[in-house]
């Protein structure tokens, strides 16, 4: 099914982003697990809309309801099922998209996978508001995740152009990555930052919009995750990642740049830490040979697209008289998907990791202490 996904732990995301609601399905999570559902509600609200001058002007609260699944604060081992109601949107700024697809959106493509019984307002299934139910998901896995040191960080690793701060994926510091999640635009170099926030309302202003790419690292996973092949750690975590609105590259470690190096300059060579435990000197790898990890940081970028709604005229077919005209897209939009797209990406890396913890553990196996 398109809309579900996991092997142990599996999660089923429904809704559209104009509907009545927009909620998720997780099947699989262990008996026991405390869930604080205020924690649950702060995560969500770093990735809500309406919270910074540059995002969208839509209002939501995207408060969860917990439907079943959880009794006296803890999960009962029964799928658990979470409700997000829609409260703000703005149908009727969608009625030219019934004849107008727009540029880069899921319009078209949708109308013809679906023969027209797609629901087209404001994006339907295919809107970035369903990143709100795969972040109630993400959020559950991580408070559990957590729980046995594993933790999650990400941060804009560049936007329009301009870098944030170079992390050191192989000895990371956790003190700065702790104080990404408390910013409005979560980045290590806070001048860098203030570069970003500028060239985003310039961008604005002139009804456009930008890219950016999302750096994430997840640090204290044991050896010994996934599998060879098609079910390796790369290849669950892109599947995942793939399935947020906007993401057009997914790259590990250091990507790109290890095809342009020497062995001898991309090998991680093998090292023993002050704890006497196996490790590696570099982490160029990102934490990961094979498709198993190697007990060092896994890293791992996310490249998110211009947001495709901008204030500029654009071309596009008329599908009723099939005649090319020009589309103005109305409504409210972000300028820049990335800082939103931060905690997705966090979330998706959660559930990724805990249905890999589950895989490796079983559920009997995952309860009573840390497994890092």
């Amino acid at each position: 099914m398109a809309s579900s996904w996991g092997e142990q732990l599996k999660i089923t995301v429904f809704g559209e982003s104009h509907g009545p609601a927009i909620g998720v399905v997780i099947d699989g999570v262990p008996a026991g697990e405390k869930l604080d559902l205020e924690a649950l509600q702060d995560f969500m609200k770093r990735r809500a809309p309406g919270r910074t001058p540059w995002s969208t002007a839509r209002t939501e609260g995207d408060v969860p309801s917990v439907l079943s699944g959880l009794y006296q604060g803890q999960t009962t081992g029964t799928p658990l099922s979470i409700v997000i109601e829609n409260k703000d949107a703005r149908s009727k700024d969608y009625d030219q998209t019934l004849k107008l697809p727009r540029p880069s959106h899921a319009d078209y493509t949708g109308m013809m996978r679906y023969s027209g019984a797609a629901d087209p307002r404001g994006g339907g299934h295919f809107s970035g508001r369903l990143t709100a139910p795969l972040c109630a998901a993400g959020a559950i896995c991580k408070q559990m995740l957590e729980r046995r040191g594993i933790e999650i960080f990400a941060h804009i690793a560049e936007l329009g152009g301009v870098k944030d701060g170079i992390l050191d994926t192989a000895n990371p510091n956790r003190q700065a990555l702790a104080t990404l999640p408390t910013k409005a635009l979560p980045v290590l170099d806070d001048a860098k930052g203030e570069e970003m926030v500028r060239l985003i309302e310039h961008v604005q202003e002139q009804g456009d919009s930008l890219g950016g790419v999302v750096q994430c690292i997840v640090l204290g996973l044991p050896a010994g995750l996934g599998d060879p092949m098609f079910g390796g750690v790369e290849s669950c975590l892109a599947s995942l990642l793939y399935g947020i609105p906007a993401v057009k590259a997914v790259s590990f470690g250091d990507g790109y740049a290890a095809c342009r190096r020497k062995g001898s300059e991309h090998n991680d060579p093998f090292c023993l830490s002050p704890e006497n435990q196996v490790r590696t000197l570099t982490n160029h790898e990102g934490g990961v040979n094979g498709g198993i990890t190697n007990a060092m940081p896994l890293v791992f970028q996310v490249g998110i697209k211009p947001t495709s709604s901008i204030g500029l005229p654009q071309r596009s077919v008329n599908l009723e008289t099939m005649l090319e005209e020009t589309i103005l897209i109305t409504g409210r939009h972000d300028p820049a998907i990335a800082p939103r797209a931060v905690v997705a990406v966090e979330a998706a890396a959660a559930i990724a990791m805990m249905d890999l913890m589950l895989v490796a553990f079983g559920v009997q196996g995952w309860g009573g202490g840390s497994h890092a």
